[in-house]
């Protein structure tokens, strides 16, 4: 049997761990991520294939920087001025406004690397700088280190990411691609100049010889 005294401890004592247990899963939650944004790793898988890593590039095109904005979906997350003149920082800031705004579909690449959209896609929620930090801790990939070797020789008629890396890297030397992806005659040139300009034969095959070249050799012509 108990007593008024024993039931009123006991009460006490339930109120105490219903309380406990209410704390605890407020914490729980606050402890979640707040959103559920691309990995790190996607986004520079992104930005190597959209440009190499590069936050400073200009292709000549009309995209700039290392997720390739042109002007007017730049200006539409907010941005001032030209993406490949802002600071590392404030570029993974506006890319990241922008995949909430409209998921994947800006990026080309994005398709081509089969990337998903997670519930932040097109969320249409507004980031800070804060939650963007992750993404590329502001450092710029260094543009005179060679990208590894995709392990895979291109030969006219192939489409794939890597070689649009290539592309927009021999736009350092004039050739103003516009970054396809794909390799056509326009590619073939540059290919059998690069190998030309360093003693490899000129087979017009993309192997890891001409593209280690097309970072650490000689420039074509």
């Amino acid at each position: 049997m108990t007593t008024p005294r024993r039931a009123h401890v006991l009460r006490f004592l339930v109120r105490a761990v219903l309380v406990g247990v209410a704390v605890a899963g407020v914490q729980f939650a606050t402890a979640l991520p707040a959103s559920a944004d691309p990995s790190a790793a996607t986004w520079a898988k992104l930005r190597m294939c959209e440009s190499s890593g590069r936050y400073h590039v200009n292709t000549g095109s009309g995209f700039y920087g290392a997720y390739q904005f042109d002007l007017p979906t730049w200006r539409s997350v907010g941005g001032e001025g030209r993406p490949d003149q802002a600071s590392p920082r404030e570029q993974d800031y506006r890319a990241l406004y922008l995949y909430r705004m409209r998921g994947w579909q800006p990026w080309e690449c994005a398709g081509m690397l089969g990337l998903r959209g997670d519930s932040d896609a097109r969320s249409k929620r507004k980031p800070s700088y804060r939650e963007s930090a992750y993404m590329g801790n502001g450092a710029p990939a260094d543009p005179t280190v060679a990208p590894a070797w995709p392990g895979v020789v291109y030969v006219h008629g192939d489409c794939a990411p890597a070689l649009r890396v290539f592309q927009l890297r021999m736009n350092e030397f004039g050739y103003g691609f516009s970054g396809t992806g794909c390799y056509y005659a326009k590619t073939k040139v540059a290919v059998l100049e690069l190998q030309r300009a360093n003693g490899i034969r000129d087979s017009g095959r993309l192997g890891p010889k001409t593209w280690k070249a097309a970072w650490d050799g000689k420039p074509p012509r």
